[in-house]
């Protein structure tokens, strides 16, 4: 089992006792504005989620960690690495993508997280590039992207929200030379 430890969080594979918080999260209208048509999940889109994102675990080496805060305990949402089959475009391709609860924005912890996140696929899964899909208008998406060192390479259309979007890069090349 896969754990990383930041300063403040950890990141860890999900259990049962995830579903109920991760399903606050996807709940709230003002989280998922900027994820595909802006819609909300309930607990059982929730529950599927989750075991969607274990199934990825299982078969790509990598995947969504849950994310704890680390002196607490508390569950603040999610980090990690995907397939972003939603947008064939682009693939072949590993996302990063990170959703925490409203209670945790504006503390730098999405781009603690999403760092480690990078640092554990091009370090200890050996990928080539890392992409970040966000919203056109999602700036405190873009605002992590750029922090991580990524760069925008195009514009499109995500046709499971219709709404545009703007695809980030990281290659492994560029990620050693920004972290050396």
């Amino acid at each position: 089992m896969v754990t990383l430890e930041t300063p403040r969080l950890t990141l860890r594979r999900w259990r049962e006792e995830d579903v109920a918080p991760m399903a606050a999260v996807n709940a709230d209208p003002e989280v998922m504005r900027w994820i595909r048509d802006g819609s909300v999940r309930d607990e059982q889109q929730t529950r599927d989620g989750l075991r969607a994102w274990e199934s990825e675990w299982e078969s790509q080496g990598f995947g969504l960690f849950a994310v704890e805060i680390r002196p607490t305990g508390e569950f603040a949402g999610f980090t990690g690495l995907s397939v972003p089959n939603y947008l064939p475009e682009v693939l072949p391709a590993v996302e990063i993508g990170w959703r925490l609860g409203r209670s945790h924005w504006g503390r730098g912890l999405a781009t603690e997280a999403a760092a480690a996140a990078v640092r554990f696929g091009f370090e200890e899964r050996g990928l080539e590039r890392i992409v970040s899909i966000t919203q056109v208008g999602n700036d405190a998406s873009e605002r992590i992207t750029t922090k991580l060192g990524m760069r925008p390479v195009r514009e499109t259309v995500n046709p499971t929200g219709g709404r545009r979007v703007r695809v980030f890069e990281l290659s492994s090349d560029r990620y050693v030379t920004t972290t050396r």
